[in-house]
C-alpha cells in the first residue's frame, strides 16, 4: 500500500470516518497508473483519437470490467492528471509494493499509448524515458518494453 493510501487509513481509523468507496485496496495505486497513461497521451499537447482508443482499450483490459467502467476511470484519472502534474508523484502513489514485473508492463502500456497515433513524438518519447528511470526500470528493460517485451529482463 502506498504512503498515501496508508496515510488515509490512518486518518479514517484514528477519527472514526471509515473507509470510503475510492480508499479500496489498490484505487489508488490503479488510478494512478492510468494518470501516468493519460498524461503520456497528452504529452504532444495533441489527445489523438488513437491514442484515446488505445488508452481504453488498454485500461478495459487491465484496470476495468467494461468500456464504460474504462471511460469513467479514465475521466477520473484525467482530471487527477491536471491536479498533480507531477509524474513522479503520481509514480509514487503505485507504491513500493509493485512489482517489478507490474512496472514493466506498465511502461509498456505507456509506449503502446504513446506510439498509437503512429508517431511517438519527441515529448512522448523523452517522458516514457523518464517514467521508465522513475519506475526504477534500466536502459534494457525500457528499450524491451518499447518493443514490446516488457518482462525480456525481469528476472
Amino acid at each position: 500500500m502506498s504512503l498515501i493510501a496508508r496515510l488515509r487509513a490512518y486518518a479514517a481509523d484514528a477519527f472514526g470516518l471509515g473507509q470510503p468507496a475510492d480508499a479500496a485496496e489498490g484505487a489508488d495505486e490503479r488510478l494512478a497508473a492510468i494518470a501516468l497513461l493519460v498524461h503520456v497521451a497528452r504529452a504532444d499537447g495533441i489527445l489523438a483519437p488513437e491514442e484515446t482508443e488505445r488508452l481504453a482499450h488498454l485500461v478495459e483490459g487491465r484496470f476495468a470490467q467494461t468500456r464504460a467502467e474504462a471511460q469513467a476511470l479514465i475521466a477520473r484519472a484525467a482530471a487527477f492528471d491536471a491536479q498533480t502534474r507531477d509524474m513522479a508523484a503520481l509514480v509514487e502513489m503505485i507504491g513500493h509494493e509493485a512489482g517489478r514485473e507490474q512496472k514493466a508492463r506498465l511502461l509498456a502500456m505507456a509506449w503502446s499509448v504513446a506510439g498509437a497515433d503512429g508517431d511517438v513524438h519527441e515529448f512522448e518519447e523523452a517522458l516514457v524515458w523518464r517514467l521508465g528511470g522513475l519506475l526504477g526500470i534500466d536502459e534494457a528493460g525500457i528499450v524491451h518494453a518499447r518493443a514490446g517485451d516488457p518482462l525480456a529482463t525481469v528476472p
